[in-house]
């Protein structure tokens, strides 16, 4: 762990180095879940920077990132490895052109084994730890979550054909979750846990600074306080740091050199994504969101 910060702080730097704005309290969750090699639960809802974090940490470490996508229907398997079909045929083929015939043990080994986040994370050689990023965890089952419950405290996983993989280096794990759903009590003590709360307008222009650095710093300010008043009305989806950035960097490429009721209307789209709420936003006064 040549790369670690030394201590919170020193952690701060590094993530604001890769272009990702901490504050003290997820640095601090980040920075223990490296020290303690316990795994983080970072909670939030939709853009407020949860996979970035995460994928900010893997970039100050200097460690490799590996992302495991969660959704409905997920399996174990799935997250751990599959066997590379097309290959093993290949072997096949050669060997019966050879006159000679491979049993079952031949073709599961691991010069046939494709690694998935899951088993690529257990199974990374060092010297430092790998970051796994378990994106969106609350999309997956209750059978995954118990799988991964598992996983994580035994920090080992077993492949029926070649036995069970044990951790040399644990990996530092950061899960994710939109709160769809409540996860079960027993993930939840297993892990640290830090809530990100959508950040206020200066930080969010200044976040769109670091991400659209060919945007003007009126632009900037001007977008990150427009979509603080629109996170006030009664939106079905509230835009978040991610639509904020792309608002920006939609009205950079427009040329606009000035953010008023015209522009935002032709690009409402890149910062709303549904009808209904672009019709309240054009209802309260487009106007008044973007003013000054």
């Amino acid at each position: 762990m040549t790369d670690a910060p030394a201590d919170v702080d020193g952690l701060v730097a590094a993530l604001d180095a890769t272009g990702y704005l901490a504050d003290d309290a997820l640095a601090t969750a980040l920075f223990l879940a490296v020290r303690m090699r316990q795994p983080v639960l970072l909670e939030g809802e939709p853009g407020v920077g949860k996979t970035g974090a995460a994928t900010a940490l893997a970039a100050a470490l200097r460690a490799p990132l590996l992302r495991l996508q969660c959704y409905e229907g997920l399996t174990a398997a799935e997250a751990l490895y599959e066997w590379n079909y097309p290959r093993q045929l290949l072997a096949i083929r050669l060997a019966e052109a050879r006159g000679d015939r491979l049993a079952e043990a031949d073709l599961f080994t691991d010069e046939y084994l494709l690694a998935r986040p899951l088993l690529a994370a257990v199974t990374h050689p060092g010297p430092g730890p790998a970051v796994l990023l378990v994106d969106e965890v609350d999309r997956a089952d209750d059978e995954f979550e118990a799988f991964l419950f598992e996983a994580l405290a035994e920090q080992a996983v077993t492949i029926p054909e070649l036995g069970t993989r044990k951790a040399a280096v644990a990996p530092v794990v950061v899960l994710t979750s939109n709160r769809t759903r409540d996860l079960h009590d027993a993930l939840k003590r297993r892990c640290l846990y830090h809530w990100i709360a959508h950040p206020g307008p200066d930080r969010v222009a200044e976040i769109v600074r670091r991400r659209v650095p060919e945007a003007a710093d009126w632009l900037a300010a001007r977008v990150a306080a427009a979509v603080h008043r629109m996170r006030g009305l009664e939106l079905q989806k509230r835009p978040g740091v991610a639509e904020a950035v792309n608002w920006a960097r939609a009205l950079h490429v427009l040329g606009v050199t000035e953010l008023d009721a015209r522009s935002a209307d032709r690009t409402l789209g890149a910062v709303l994504k549904y009808e209904d709420d672009a019709r309240l936003a054009r209802a309260t006064g487009l106007a008044t969101l973007v003013r000054g």
